[in-house]
């Protein structure tokens, strides 16, 4: 489950990672009333997606009246889907240098990880692989004061800034650790006036440990849509494209979207309708997808437990009942697969056997509604 900024920070100030002094509201009034505490203030989204910032969900106040006017402007705007019911009022700080460092789970090695940089303030997947310390941690030993003050001198810091980011370190491993975390992030962690400040954070706790954190608010994850498709049981993200995808499997809605972005194409969404999906739930996927009104729709399945009639079926209930008003590319291979093209057929819809044919045809008409 992750968490929202301000319930983040609220961990890391329990652990003694310094954190701005802030507050969680609801309404414009109770910014305004915020500010008059903390000014000057930054008044921020709380939804659980990065780029804030750039999408206008923290802006800035020095005054009451400013702080009413920004949090009118921030509550109840759409912000990459979500819409954003709270914001957390925080102290501005005065940012002199910034750097990441984070704790995670290696997968592959099965032992946590710690990334840190003294490049922070940025997507960590723009960095270059150079500027980023790896650090593995033995946790019969823990992350012991010597690793941490060597990761730090290997981000090329020094001095008391060197020392600060060090005990941060020290400290964030504690709240991964405590916390049953997936993922504790701090970025941007900021040199501010001689003092090392957590200026954002993200914490994700692994769904199998949240019954020994009873004490935590239900976070209810994903974009209205999300959680929509969600309860009819299938795997959905929504993407920020154009062509509406759905495929069966993860592996193939991966290469789907994959097959799309190297024709040209702007994938909208990722959908998993499942092995063995029947009609009715993939038909009320295809009626989430046309709801997207993307600018084409591209359906790829190899049957195997899905079968190809099943999928044929259910794009033709939706075509029948509601319509489906944009270009529909519908690529068919696998189990039962001459029958699903036979019904598709009698709708006047064509089916590619060709995975690369039908992405290409996708990216062509998408473009072509643009």
């Amino acid at each position: 489950m992750k968490l929202y900024e301000y319930l983040a920070k609220g961990r890391l100030k329990e652990h003694g990672i310094p954190v701005p002094p802030g507050r969680l509201c609801h309404t414009a009034d109770e910014v305004a009333e915020a500010v008059k505490e903390i000014s000057p203030a930054a008044v921020k989204a709380q939804v659980l997606v990065g780029g804030r910032g750039k999408a206008g969900g923290i802006k800035f106040a020095e005054t009451a009246e400013e702080g009413r006017k920004v949090a009118s402007e921030i509550l109840g705007m759409n912000l990459k889907g979500y819409i954003v019911e709270q914001v957390y009022v925080e102290g501005k700080i005065d940012v002199e240098r910034e750097f990441y460092v984070s704790a995670t789970v290696d997968r592959n090695e099965r032992r946590p990880l710690i990334m840190a940089s003294a490049h922070g303030g940025v997507e960590i997947e723009d960095v270059e692989d150079k500027y980023i310390v790896r650090r593995h941690v033995d946790e019969a030993f823990g992350m012991s004061s010597y690793l941490a003050r060597d990761i730090a001198a290997e981000m090329g810091l020094s001095g008391d800034i060197k020392e600060q980011v060090a005990q941060i370190i020290q400290k964030l491993y504690e709240v991964f650790r405590a916390e049953d975390a997936e993922l504790v992030e701090i970025n941007p962690l900021v040199v501010s006036q001689g003092k090392v400040i957590a200026a954002d954070a993200r914490l994700n706790i692994d769904d199998a440990a949240l019954f020994r954190h009873k004490g935590l608010p239900e976070v209810a994850e994903g974009t209205e849509l999300e959680q929509r498709v969600k309860e009819i049981g299938l795997a959905f993200v929504q993407l920020d494209g154009d062509i509406a995808v759905m495929a069966n499997g993860a592996g193939m809605a991966m290469a789907t979207l994959d097959a799309l972005q190297h024709f040209g194409g702007r994938p909208a969404n990722f959908l998993d309708a499942g092995g063995g999906a029947s009609v009715e739930p993939t038909a009320q996927a295809m009626g989430v997808l046309v709801g997207m009104k993307p600018k084409a729709i591209f359906v790829n399945i190899f049957g195997g437990i899905t079968r190809c009639d099943d999928v044929a079926n259910a794009i033709v209930q939706v075509k029948r009942s509601t319509g489906i008003p944009v270009p529909l590319v519908v690529r068919l291979v696998g189990t039962n697969e001459q029958e699903g093209v036979d019904i598709l057929r009698r709708e006047g819809i064509d089916a590619f056997r060709e995975m690369s044919e039908a992405a290409q045809r996708a990216v062509a008409v998408a473009g072509e509604g643009r």
